[in-house]
């Protein structure tokens, strides 16, 4: 098929190599550099997203976060009418079903996982929307990204979207615990490495061996798997999507994505565990490590030291 990509930074970039290798792909990103290796492996590249999607049979856009999806997508109705669109983009469910309202071959498409399991084709991916026929051609097309055992099917692209934000929210919870936990055995004089051999047997073994190479200085943040921006992004979208059905059922959850708060007013109308997670992600941003793997939260210089 001949297939428009829209967005190539560092997730974009592998989901689209997997594409190259079986259609023709036209690429347009924001930072023309970045769609360089997929000029070198092929892929035509556009000036402008108004001419990547002429002549495409399908869209794939892999943006950074639903307020890149409007200004590209929305705004200048870009998707010709009757093109599927393949969203990768994390977005929340309230996005997506907007999205969804203005292009009817909308289909949400978000992806689990980090660069490793993306050059693999063993990510997670939900394919939503409530069109059956569509569904089962996204399906397939998608098919080269994912380990088979976590390509999901679902009825709605909001569905798709909350699945995405289950699975960062434990993301972000579990590093936050294993800053705590570092910082746990610093005050005890655990060196790092004992602790993470200490959490081998506990519901941070995950997060602990994933970011254990970070911690023990064997990779360094930079230019990393997942960064503190995006997670920080994707955490603000949890929160913000919490209170506004909070909001909307009376609560009292419509404080300010970001706002450090020491416990929800009631239970299910506040995320404070997101919150505490979000403030040593943004801690980090602001000292300039946005872009850095988000491991970056965990090292010695990040943890807290009780003061």
């Amino acid at each position: 098929m001949r297939i428009t990509f829209l967005g190539t930074g560092r997730m974009g970039t592998e989901l689209a190599l997997h594409l190259l290798a079986e259609h023709e792909l036209r690429v347009w990103n924001r930072t023309e550099r970045r769609t360089q290796r997929l000029a070198e492996a092929g892929a035509r590249v556009a000036s402008s997203p108004a001419e990547a999607v002429q002549g495409a049979e399908v869209v794939v856009t892999s943006l950074f976060g639903p307020d890149a999806v409007r200004e590209t997508v929305i705004g200048p109705g870009l998707i010709p009418a009757g093109v599927p669109w393949v969203d990768t983009t994390t977005v929340s469910p309230a996005d997506a079903e907007e999205f969804g309202a203005a292009v009817p071959t909308y289909v949400g498409v978000p992806v689990i996982g980090t660069l490793g399991p993306a050059r693999a084709g063993k990510l997670g991916v939900y394919v939503g929307t409530p069109d059956d026929a569509l569904r089962e051609k996204v399906l397939a097309l998608v098919a080269p990204w994912a380990d088979p055992e976590r390509l999901r099917g679902v009825d709605t692209a909001a569905k798709a979207a909350t699945g995405k934000l289950l699975a960062n929210l434990a993301l972000a919870v579990s590093a936050q615990g294993l800053r705590e936990a570092l910082a746990l055995g610093a005050a005890t004089g655990t060196p790092a490495e004992d602790v993470l051999d200490m959490l081998a047997s506990t519901g941070l073994a995950f997060i602990a061996g994933m970011k254990g190479p970070f911690v023990r200085g064997e990779r360094t943040t930079e230019g990393g798997d997942f960064t503190a921006d995006a997670i920080a992004k994707d955490a603000r979208l949890m929160i913000d999507t919490v209170a506004a059905t909070a909001a909307e059922q009376g609560g009292t959850a419509d404080v300010p994505a970001g706002t450090a708060i020491p416990a929800s007013p009631r239970p299910g109308s506040d995320l404070p565990a997101v919150r505490a997670a979000l403030a040593s992600l943004d801690a980090e941003i602001d000292a300039g490590h946005g872009d850095r793997d988000f491991s970056t939260m965990l090292l010695p210089e990040a943890r807290p030291t009780g003061d």
